[in-house]
């Protein structure tokens, strides 16, 4: 087939490189099959009329050996469409399985400035669905592509050598059915098939939308409006993927239509060789079922054609974001820290799109090695956005913050967050047990070391109440703990980090005030001999977990006094 090979499908044999042995295998034994199967019909139909000619005159005829290529063909086309059905598949799922983690790998760089501005849906559709179609790309274009070439042209041969006057009309019908009709097919469905892959992509962007905020959908009453714009999208995908299916099956009619039409000229072409006497009969039954049986592996060609686009576009979904740039540029080799670093930011300058004003509009702060300071200001002065930049997360457009006398850039940023234990404004949990939770900050850690940061979060009595303990499985997105519950896990897990640096982002959001007072006394303990960044708009507890208050409004650091002289100044005003 003519088809040139896009670049995105070029790529995409490149990352299957590895598995080639596997690809090719199974390509093998899928023509093995294929060839089996037509020499199979081809020599079954030329025994029988054989035998049967053989009969009516009463002559001689060795069976032995087209009985025994019979069997062999048998064998051979069971054999190959077992192996085949083995190997293509386990060689798809390796391909698409080292597919996937190398798209994972190349997304880990990315977060989260480039992946920011996806829904985490589509980023989802893109690691599943769009890699799981290109399946399609090796299991139904590839392989069958490879398969009817080789054999068509083997039918072509044999034709040659029996009947070179039919072999103009094979090739005339080979080509019609597995080249015009295909193309034609794959230019009318290529619309519907590529978009079909965005209108998926989006509806299931719109129903995850649905389930995370049905809460806020019931109490606004936008269910019936949210509903509406699902039926729309869901509608338009089915009437697109029915018009491509439509012309899939009118295809395979022609396909069908075609050989039929191939066969009649065969035959026409044949009856007129016997009746010269140029051509033994049973070899046009041979001929006439070897037609046929060519067919047979160009009619899933114009079916595979048909999904050619959408496996085209989800390769450049998949290339898409894979070939987006990180925002910085990790060095090879990451310098050594020492064991109480001191965090500056010099004339930091931050913001995260071009039209929005500056999150960090010149910061100058310095925290000396055990410094124990809290960050407050109004929302959106640019308290959090410290930390986006202290934990290389956003790059600044100017200005330099500086880790253990190292600019932040110098620094790999594993190596970097493995020094700063963070306990972030919004708490991610994950499926998994409480102490699967926990040990993602420290794999590593003892029963005594889980315990104590268990105990220093103020957990226990919440671990005491769990049906299994430590086993007890939290549920998506930590659905069966509150929101305490959770801020606690987030606090034990950052404890059990155990890094020189610990940053506090709003860390009693969800507490009572007894219980945030309890785990400031927790958290000063644990703090001792760390440096500390609490970035709060609570008042209370401050004085006894820090010294120091910055203040900070839009972007700019205001004011820096000590924690006493901050609050005897907020009570009088």
């Amino acid at each position: 087939m003519n088809l040139p090979l896009p670049p995105a499908l070029r790529r995409l044999m490149a990352v299957l490189y590895p598995n080639r042995l596997w690809l090719a295998a199974g390509a093998a034994l899928a023509l093995l099959a294929a060839l089996a199967a037509i020499g199979l019909m081809a020599v079954s139909g030329w025994f029988i009329s054989a035998m049967a000619l053989a009969g009516a005159s009463g002559a001689a005829i060795n069976y032995y050996t087209p009985a025994a290529a019979i069997r062999a063909f048998a064998i051979l086309r069971s054999g190959g469409r077992y192996g085949e059905r083995v190997v293509t598949h386990d060689a798809t799922l390796r391909g698409l399985a080292g597919l996937r983690s190398w798209l994972f790998r190349r997304l880990i760089p990315l977060a989260p400035v480039r992946l920011s501005a996806l829904r985490s849906a589509d980023l989802f559709a893109r690691l599943r669905a769009d890699i799981d179609a290109l399946e399609h790309f090796y299991l139904a274009v590839l392989v069958p592509a490879a398969v009817a070439l080789v054999s068509v042209a083997a039918g072509l041969l044999l034709c040659l050598i029996v009947l070179p006057a039919a072999a103009p009309a094979l090739l005339l019908g080979a080509l019609s059915a597995g080249v015009l009709l295909p193309a034609w097919m794959q230019r009318r469905a290529a619309a519907d098939a590529g978009q079909a892959v965005l209108e998926a992509a989006e509806l299931r962007g719109m129903l995850l939308d649905a389930i995370r905020g049905h809460a806020e959908l019931l109490a606004w009453g936008g269910v019936a409006a949210h509903s509406a714009h699902v039926d729309a999208l869901a509608a338009r995908l089915d009437a697109r993927r029915t018009r491509v299916d439509l012309l899939q099956g009118v295809t395979g009619g022609l396909v069908g239509l075609l050989a039929q039409l191939t066969l009649l000229g065969v035959l026409a072409l044949g009856l007129t060789a016997v009746h010269g006497g140029s051509l033994a009969p049973p070899l046009l039954v041979m001929l006439s079922l070897l037609t046929l049986a060519s067919f047979e592996v160009i009619a899933p060609l114009s079916e595979a054609l048909a999904q050619w686009r959408g496996t085209l576009a989800s390769a450049r979904r998949v290339f898409e974001l894979a070939d987006a740039s990180p925002a910085f540029v990790e060095p090879d080799m990451s310098p050594a820290l020492p064991p109480a670093p001191a965090v500056v930011f010099e004339n930091a300058r931050l913001r995260y799109t071009e039209d929005v004003p500056w999150a960090l509009d010149g910061v100058d702060l310095s925290l000396a090695p055990g410094a124990r300071v809290a960050v407050v200001g109004p929302s959106g002065a640019g308290k959090s956005s410290l930390l986006a930049a202290l934990l290389k997360f956003y790059p600044l457009q100017s200005g330099r913050v500086w880790f253990g006398g190292r600019p932040v850039e110098a620094l790999q940023g594993d190596a970097l967050r493995r020094h700063v234990a963070v306990i972030a404004q919004e708490t991610v949990l994950f499926n998994l047990s409480l102490l699967d939770n926990l040990l993602l900050a420290a794999p590593e850690a003892d029963a005594g070391r889980i315990e104590r940061a268990v105990r220093l979060a103020q957990l226990e009595p919440f671990v005491a109440s769990l049906p299994e303990g430590y086993d007890t499985v939290l549920g998506e997105a930590g659905a069966r703990v509150s929101g305490g519950e959770a801020r606690r896990i987030a606090i034990a897990r950052a404890l059990l980090q155990d890094a020189p640096v610990l940053v506090l982002d709003e860390p009693t959001e969800g507490l009572d005030t007894r219980t945030a007072r309890d785990l400031y006394a927790a958290l000063d303990a644990a703090a001792r001999n760390r440096t500390l960044l609490l970035i709060t708009h609570r008042l209370s507890g401050l004085a006894q977990l820090v010294d120091e208050v910055v203040v900070m409004d839009a972007g700019r650091v205001v004011e820096r006094l000590p924690v006493k002289d901050y609050l005897a100044y907020e009570r009088i005003a």
